[in-house]
């Protein structure tokens, strides 16, 4: 018998990581936090997460859309990762991207990041991180750090082949 977090999945699962980060789209600052959230996707479930699509832009709102859009519609991942943008400063816009492109939100994948991230800093407060689904996508917005979003996809991970599997029409009972 299969324990809940092993999932059933009979193919892999095609995943994609979107940094957002205006310093390392210009190249003056190695993105870190979308390899991290590879290993740990790929290394700590027995279902097949593919890491399909990986890209470093700007944090511009129209563009973080668009690629939202593009990876949903056009590449048809079953996951999209961000990780940036997700904070109170002038230039987080990934929460108000990802609201223009989902048509229905997962608040309790949103609150129980948050809520595991604030046993470990007071911080975690002002995310504004959300999680939705366009089509058959699942997008979950995580911080930018390395530690923040490796944290907030921790509190998530075991629930993640669960809703993919769901999103793209599983018809079977959730017991």
């Amino acid at each position: 018998m299969e324990s809940e977090n092993e999932g059933s999945a009979k193919t892999p699962f095609k995943v994609g990581i979107l940094t957002l980060s205006d310093r390392s789209a210009r190249g003056e600052r190695i993105d870190t936090s979308g390899p991290k959230l590879r290993e740990l996707l790929t290394e700590q479930l027995k279902v097949a997460f593919v890491v399909t699509a990986y890209e470093v832009i700007p944090d511009e709102r129209l563009l973080i859309e668009a690629k939202l859009r593009s990876w949903s519609d056009d590449l048809h991942l079953n996951l999209i990762l961000t990780t940036g943008g997700t904070g109170v400063a002038p230039r987080d816009v990934t929460p108000e991207a990802t609201l223009a492109v989902i048509e229905k939100q997962v608040p309790g994948m949103a609150e129980a990041m948050r809520a595991y991230s604030l046993q470990k800093t007071p911080m975690a407060v002002i995310s504004r991180a959300v999680v939705g689904i366009r089509g058959s996508t699942l997008i979950v917005n995580l911080p930018g750090s390395p530690k923040g979003a490796t944290e907030s996809l921790e509190a998530i991970i075991r629930a993640l082949p669960h809703a993919v599997e769901k999103i793209s029409g599983d018809p079977t009972d959730c017991a």
